[in-house]
């Protein structure tokens, strides 16, 4: 049976108690204390017509399934549920606090000197800004002589899992960076992490390209839900 819900529910959250107003129940409580459906409403802050940012909140969850789909949305899909009292600055908010989580994930797994070492490495510091995207993004990582990591780029964002990437735009971003190598990083939004014939086929440019130019190619690694493949170290890298 549901449980049913206090009556101040249905009013604004400015006429609830002090105590179960969320922004109020976390400074007194911490964050720990709250549901998802409190803490995003602390995001969305208000809502409208009655809608209270806490109902606005429960029907986002509701509407895409929970907080791990939320997490795979961009801003124009958040704005396109159009649900009411979910506006574009409300959806501009939401896409950036999902971005900082990922980017805290990426620092806590980053290497202290900022030296990749490892294909590990490389998807630790990836893969929390990938493995959630609807459409693949393929991503080249600027190393100097040492492998330290430079520069992480952009080349390329694809409409679910079509992304077009040439040598050029990948050794252009390489020369403007002065990097002494790179890594190639792309996504698969399917979750499958195997390469296809057309990653094999792309990697075999990429790597001439990079012996021509003498900025070789380390690694090509394809990021997918909560796991990796290194074309490296499986010895694909030119085959």
């Amino acid at each position: 049976m549901k449980a049913k819900e206090p009556a101040y529910y249905r009013l604004p959250i400015t006429d609830w108690p002090e105590s179960e107003r969320p922004r109020e129940k976390l400074m007194e409580y911490g964050p720990l204390r709250l549901s998802e459906t409190e803490l995003l409403a602390i995001l969305i802050r208000s809502g409208s017509g009655g809608f209270s940012a806490l109902d606005v909140a429960r029907e986002l969850l509701r509407r895409v399934n929970g907080l791990s789909q939320l997490a795979r949305m961009d801003y124009h899909e958040i704005v396109g549920l159009k649900i009411r009292g979910l506006g574009k600055t409300k959806a501009v908010t939401i896409a950036a606090a999902l971005q900082l989580a990922r980017r805290l994930q990426t620092e806590n797994s980053r290497s202290p000197d900022r030296i990749l070492r490892t294909s590990a490495q490389v998807a630790q510091i990836c893969g929390p800004k990938l493995r959630d995207l609807p459409k693949e993004i393929f991503m080249v990582l600027l190393l100097a002589s040492n492998n330290r990591l430079l520069k992480e780029v952009i080349v390329s964002e694809g409409i679910l899992n079509a992304s077009v990437v040439t040598p050029r735009e990948v050794f252009r971003e390489a020369i403007l960076g002065m990097a002494a190598a790179v890594i190639l990083v792309h996504n698969h939004p399917s979750g499958n992490p195997e390469p296809s014939r057309e990653d094999l086929q792309l990697t075999r440019q990429m790597v001439e390209s990079g012996k021509a130019m003498n900025i070789p190619v380390l690694d090509h690694i394809i990021v997918a839900g909560n796991g990796y493949t290194s074309l490296a170290d499986r010895g694909l890298l030119s085959g």
